[in-house]
């Protein structure tokens, strides 16, 4: 599937005009392809407080989750009962192809490192994202990225255990 780069920049320049930006004034945009061909969309909110503000590409990702994919056309005729089986596995997680964050202006953002990561989960190394310069794979953006492979490498073998340091002997203490 090939992105559509001026209708992806489009949807997030119209989304941005939705954002509440009442501290910083700079509206932000975001619309991401999905693998099934969806345009999903988010945009900033700010908050007093800063910390809390979510950037375009948390609403974005939450969209994305929000959303369902386009159901499959209902049979002519209804199907005869299944025969009881194993349950089936949970569907795929949706996942993004393609992002453009824009300012309100229409010019091209660059996600910040922790919607960068958000994003990685959203769509791989592979996500395409808009910038300047044209797209680029979010692995050019987000060199050496912390991802689940690193969490199930590094994760205490049970809950409340201490691991300890390599080359330590714990009886040594």
């Amino acid at each position: 599937m090939t992105a559509d780069w001026a209708a992806l920049r489009a949807a997030a320049v119209d989304v941005a005009e939705r954002a509440y930006a009442p501290y910083s004034r700079l509206r932000v945009g975001a619309a991401g392809l999905t693998g099934d061909g969806r345009i999903v969309t988010g945009c900033n909110v700010e908050n007093a407080s800063f910390g809390l503000t979510l950037c375009a590409e948390c609403g974005l990702v939450a969209a994305l989750h929000a959303t369902a994919p386009p159901a499959p056309p209902a049979p002519a005729m209804p199907a005869p009962p299944p025969a009881p089986a194993t349950p089936a596995p949970p569907p795929a997680p949706p996942i993004l192809i393609a992002v453009a964050v824009v300012a309100g202006d229409g010019d091209p953002l660059l996600p910040c490192g922790r919607c960068r990561q958000l994003l990685l989960e959203a769509g791989g190394p592979e996500l395409l994202v808009d910038t300047a310069g044209g797209p680029r794979p979010l692995a050019e953006l987000l060199p050496a990225a912390f991802g689940g492979a690193d969490l199930s490498a590094r994760r205490d073998p049970s809950p409340g255990a201490r691991r300890e340091p390599a080359g330590r002997d714990p009886a040594a203490t």
